[in-house]
């Protein structure tokens, strides 16, 4: 399966889907058409791919949502806006596989967004980080104040949002804006190698990971244990769990269907 369009080009390599945001004079800045594409891919992954790796053509992952079209907005009009990135986002990050997400260049605004969606964060060592939104004389509508924060703490986004502060992709790793810290030009690199590694689980126990781990931390510690429960005895059913369980008595690699 392969497309392409103005804002975002999607290729099938194996069993990984490669997204790559295609805006690079703009520093892949989200406008709405590029939400649009995210949400049309996100909504029917292809079947046959079993990870998605995001980059960013150009240089740069995503310098954040594109102001250019938000300048004269009414204030229901910008709710609505916010309302539909958090329905994509949640696209993202309850995907059916897991999505990988290689950083480089600027990671901001929207841009960091999208990625603290994202389920395994790869960044270069010369990323920047940064959530400039309260210079801008505007909040986080992207998810931003859900999910940064708990990478990172309310605190910390709070002090990057006055301040502007720029973090680099080695402070990002420190933190947990990103969890492999890589020179710069390896981050798609590396983010593949992860892919195929991850591709190899199974398709099963991948989709339980990216949904259940979530939404259980969302809850009060007794339903959450419980749903964890749950979630095991569901993994521990069906020919998957037989194959790995197998598979480690006999000590081999497990071959998942």
């Amino acid at each position: 399966m392969s497309f392409s369009d103005e804002v975002m080009t999607v290729e099938q390599k194996g069993k990984i889907a490669h997204l790559t945001l295609n805006r690079p004079e703009k520093r892949n800045a989200l406008n709405d058409a590029t939400i649009e594409a995210l949400d049309a891919f996100f909504s029917a992954v292809p079947e046959t791919a079993r990870v998605v790796v995001v980059s960013g053509a150009g240089g740069h992952f995503s310098s954040g949502l594109d102001l250019s079209e938000q300048v004269k907005r009414q204030p229901l009009e910008v709710m609505a806006h916010s309302r539909n990135w958090h329905r994509v986002m949640e696209l993202v990050q309850y995907c059916r596989v897991p999505v990988v997400a290689a950083m480089t260049g600027a990671v901001m605004g929207g841009g960091l967004e999208f990625g603290a969606a994202c389920h395994v964060r790869v960044a270069e060592e010369t990323v920047q980080f940064r959530m400039p939104e309260g210079l801008r004389g505007i909040f986080v509508g992207g998810g931003g104040s859900v999910r940064i924060a708990k990478l990172i703490g309310g605190d910390r986004l709070t002090e990057m949002m006055l301040t502007g502060r720029t973090y680099s992709g080695a402070d990002g790793e420190r933190l947990g804006l990103a969890h492999y810290a890589v020179p710069e030009g390896l981050a798609l690199a590396k983010a593949f190698e992860l892919a195929e590694r991850i591709a190899e689980n199974s398709p099963t126990i991948n989709t339980m990971i990216v949904n259940a781990i979530a939404r259980i931390g969302a809850m009060p510690p007794e339903a959450g244990l419980y749903a964890e429960s749950l979630t095991a005895a569901l993994s521990q059913t069906g020919p998957d769990a037989e194959e790995g369980l197998r598979a480690f008595l006999e000590k081999r690699k497990p071959q998942f269907g």
